[in-house]
């Protein structure tokens, strides 16, 4: 089948979800080392209701496409491209041009400042790109290249995740999911912090060992939980003052990774908590294209699904915004 000569995508032409709008415009043809991919699927991220607010801070080119999580099918390749061909299933890095452990200065943010995918085409480098897992669908796997991919990275890559070890996890958003299972995944066990009791039952039905209530004294228990020991890694999802408690509930010599901010931009936590219990607390910024491709094989060696709250249309993007904000047990995603 011919390819349109136009593809939709949603914009801003100024910052504000009230400025959202959808344009048709030309569809570009892949330069050298390019690939043109059909988007199958769009997996939202709480950054992505932050971009469309106010972009971060981030100088952005007018009008701004959103958006930094795809899975679709490769339409067009550019000369010089051998990573994939026509036909081929593809999810896009969240760092263009972060390949492995070597931090790349010039490395692009995908979904602002550079190029977003809530669109029916996207344009990427090549190298940009990963083949999607085989036994996933395309909305399945468009969930892998942030929210799956942070987690395995603060656990797997950087975490040193064994079997018999212990993750205590806040929330029950796309990260935080993806850490429960993941954490299956290794043999350890994984204690879920969550305000929504109705979540609960959710949580435990996914893997998860125990479940604690939010309000209640969850460092305690969580010691109580590991015979007085504490919880090898804590994925603090909420920051803010939630650091405090997390690194009471962490073991000695335990690591922390900061990934969300639901709790402030500022951190406030114990200077002796932190120095005397040795603790290794660490920034996770997603992670880069390597880890991503190990991810993939994880998930296909292992049949790990995604969980998806709820799939909207292409048309529908506000509603699936103001179920984000909302928040959902799992992963909001867009298809086309």
């Amino acid at each position: 089948m011919q390819e349109p000569r136009t593809l939709r995508r949603w914009q801003l032409p100024t910052l504000g979800r009230a400025h959202l709008e959808q344009a048709e415009v030309p569809l570009p043809v892949p330069g050298a080392n390019q690939i043109l991919v059909k988007v199958g699927a769009v997996s939202l991220n709480y950054r992505d209701l932050l971009m469309i607010r106010d972009g971060m801070g981030m100088a952005l080119d007018l009008p701004f496409t959103p958006g930094s999580d795809m899975a679709g099918t490769v339409a067009a390749i550019g000369p010089g491209v051998t990573r994939f061909a026509v036909g081929d299933r593809v999810v896009n890095t969240f760092w263009g041009g972060w390949i492995d452990s070597h931090w790349h200065a010039e490395a692009t943010l995908l979904g602002g400042p550079g190029p977003g995918m809530l669109a029916s085409h996207v344009l990427l480098d090549a190298a940009w790109a990963v083949a999607a897992a085989t036994t996933l669908s395309l909305a399945e796997a468009s969930t892998l290249p942030c929210a799956g991919l942070t987690a395995w990275f603060a656990l797997a890559e950087t975490g040193a995740l064994r079997a018999g070890g212990t993750v205590l996890i806040h929330g029950t958003g796309g990260v935080a999911l993806f850490g429960l299972q993941i954490a299956r995944l290794h043999g350890a066990q994984a204690i879920v912090v969550t305000g929504s009791e109705d979540k609960r039952a959710q949580a435990l039905a996914l893997g998860a060992t125990h479940v604690l209530a939010r309000d209640g004294d969850w460092p305690a228990e969580v010691r109580r939980l590991t015979q007085g020991r504490g919880a090898d890694h804590v994925l603090e999802l909420a920051s803010g003052p939630n650091l405090d408690r997390s690194l009471q509930a962490v073991k000695q010599g335990g690591r922390v990774s900061i990934i969300g901010m639901l709790g402030g931009e500022t951190l406030s936590a114990s200077f002796y908590a932190m120095v005397l219990g040795r603790v290794t607390v660490q920034g996770i910024g997603v992670g880069h294209r390597r880890a991503l491709e190990d991810l993939v094989r994880a998930v296909d060696a292992n049949a790990l699904k995604p969980v998806i709250a709820a799939q909207y249309g292409f048309d529908a993007l506000p509603a699936a915004l103001d179920h984000l904000e909302r928040g959902a047990f799992g992963k909001i995603v867009v298809t086309l």
